[in-house]
């Protein structure tokens, strides 16, 4: 029962069932401090006071998850006998810890959906985010490289602020009715083009008196309504808005840049949490990528984050508080988007599953 039970909790707590709990599979289980008790309902009380597991893998479909090493404490677990085997009903821990932490596969984008999902993102830490993103451009064609530096203020990028630097007069970004733009010496070419108006969070560029030709503000970026308002528009649309010239520049592009979010509301499809530190220096995102048309690095090294929920197959996993480092990278493989999702650690305290013991 010890080794079904253990793959039962794994099963609640990461969301998916292990392929074999065998010691030929890898899978191994300890547990420490294990108490019984009944309940009047017929289900078991299990008390556990230290469950750990190591050297996980699981496959699902095209994606693996691997997970070095798990450990929850002061574990609580409501089991009732279905069908002779052990099912966890519900769950609590006063804290978790897991590393090595390794997901990745395919990267499939979900539908488009509609109703209530529209209102499913929300990118608070955005409004007040600080930092910078810096590119080269390797422009063959041209003859000529180009840096661009791209600031952010307080959740916001002016693109007066915004600079392409090469040789020549530089050029210069901003925002119109049609786009994200450059007006570069040799004309005015789009990065991103708006399928339609109105677009949340942009502010488009303003001319002189009497509709001259002249650009006297190139317009401001509200980062948090607009990323907000590109993650709802249907995935197919939002690729299409990058223009086939700014796909053949990423290609030639090098990125990096640092990203210090701000304290706020995160939400998205199944997940939602309280992101918190600013003022201890947490919750940095940091971005790198040798040529982003073929793939992109995003670290994060301090997270912090309180009351999270996670949704997983109809049953809501709650925590006080979250914190600890990732990595993703992005990278294209045979035509194909792929993802690879590394969790260096990560420290959980007030963990609940189910709905009795929350």
């Amino acid at each position: 029962m010890t080794t079904a039970l253990a793959a039962s909790i794994l099963d609640a707590v990461l969301g998916l069932t292990l392929a074999s709990t065998g010691q030929d599979s890898g899978n191994r289980f300890a547990l420490q401090g294990v108490t019984l008790g009944s309940r009047d309902d017929g289900a078991i009380e299990i008390g556990i006071a230290r469950f750990e597991a190591a050297s996980l893998r699981v496959a699902s479909g095209p994606l693996v998850l691997e997970v070095g090493q798990l450990a929850l404490h002061e574990l609580v677990a409501l089991v009732r006998i279905e069908e002779g085997k052990p099912r966890l009903f519900s769950l609590r821990a006063a804290s978790a810890e897991l590393s090595g932490v390794k997901v990745h596969g395919p990267l499939v984008l979900p539908p488009h959906a509609k109703g209530d999902a529209h209102g499913a993102w929300m990118l608070g830490p955005l409004a007040a985010a600080n930092g910078t993103i810096r590119a080269e451009i390797v422009d063959a064609h041209l003859l000529f490289d180009a840096d661009v530096t791209v600031p952010i203020r307080e959740g916001e990028v002016e693109f007066k602020d915004a600079t392409v630097e090469h040789v020549g007069p530089d050029s210069r970004m901003g925002a119109s009715r049609l786009g994200l733009y450059v007006d570069a010496p040799n004309g005015r070419s789009y990065l991103y083009q708006f399928a339609s108006t109105p677009v949340a969070g942009v502010e488009f560029e303003r001319r002189g008196a009497m509709l001259g030709p002249w650009v006297t503000d190139r317009g401001k970026l509200h980062l948090q309504p607009f990323a907000e308002w590109l993650l709802r528009q249907p995935w197919s649309e939002g690729a299409m808005g990058i223009t086939e010239q700014a796909r053949l520049l990423f290609d030639r592009t090098r990125l990096d840049g640092e990203l210090r979010l701000g304290d706020g509301k995160f939400a998205a499809p199944g997940v939602q949490a309280e992101v918190v530190g600013r003022a201890e220096g947490r919750n940095v995102v940091r971005v790198h990528s040798e040529a982003v048309g073929q793939g992109l690095h995003v670290d994060v090294d301090s997270l912090l984050a309180r009351s999270a929920v996670l949704g997983l197959r109809g049953t809501q996993v709650r925590c006080d508080e979250v914190a600890g480092a990732f990595k993703l990278r992005l990278y294209v493989e045979d035509a194909q988007m792929q993802f690879a999702f590394d969790l260096d650690s990560l420290a959980i305290s007030g963990l609940r599953l189910g709905d009795s013991l929350c």
